[in-house]
């Protein structure tokens, strides 16, 4: 692997978490959760996002197993939902906002790459295998996020969605969370894992979607 395509690709990948998680606490805010702007997580500064397993230790074995798909996640940034205007409403919008931003940023780059391709003249080939980099990452981060497991954000969308009682029952999976997406992680399925498998799927979907 090209060592400066690995180099700015992982700035992207930084970049793309950190925006992700800048979103759940800018819409928190919109809904009357200072929290995050208080502890400064209100910033694309990395330091502060910064995940030891989920911003360096997952993709760095990720890349020095060579993995196919390369995913990660910053710190999660503090919101209070008691803090919210309207609980259920703030839930669902700040949950789903960092998901709708890597699908932003995914939407972003493809037109900036397909507009460069239109061009008369021909672009840099790294700068095009960089679009197409930033254009899978956040698919695959807006992917990730949508599974309906604790803590992932579509675990938090379908909970602002359930009724009371289904909810409750839901919130006992909780604690199990993690170790649900390290079965997941590490249960083979064909030449990968069985999460890799259900990444690449819809994100090969989204991908043709956007002209990949």
């Amino acid at each position: 692997m090209n060592p400066e395509f690995l180099a700015i690709s992982i700035v992207i990948l930084l970049f793309s978490v950190i925006v992700h998680e800048v979103m759940h606490g800018l819409m928190a805010k919109r809904f009357g959760d200072h929290t995050a702007e208080q502890a400064g997580r209100l910033t694309l500064n990395p330091i502060p996002h910064i995940d030891p397993v989920g911003t360096i230790l997952l993709p760095a074995l990720l890349i020095l197993s060579g993995s196919p798909i390369l995913f990660g996640w910053a710190k999660p940034v503090p919101v209070n939902p008691l803090n919210f205007s309207n609980l259920r409403r703030g839930e669902l919008f700040v949950s789903a906002a960092g998901i709708l931003a890597n699908f932003g940023l995914a939407i972003f780059a493809a037109a900036i790459f397909h507009i460069l391709n239109a061009l008369p003249q021909t672009f840099p080939f790294l700068l095009g295998a960089l679009l197409r980099f930033a254009v899978t990452i956040n698919l695959v981060l807006g992917v990730f996020n949508l599974f309906p497991i604790p803590p992932l954000d579509g675990s938090k969308v379908l909970l602002s969605q359930l009724p009371y009682n289904l909810a409750k029952q839901y919130q006992k999976i909780e604690p199990y969370g993690i170790l649900i997406l390290l079965v997941l992680l590490m249960v083979p399925f064909g030449s990968s894992s069985l999460l890799q498998t259900i990444l690449r799927f819809f994100v090969g979907i989204l991908s043709k979607l956007l002209g990949f």
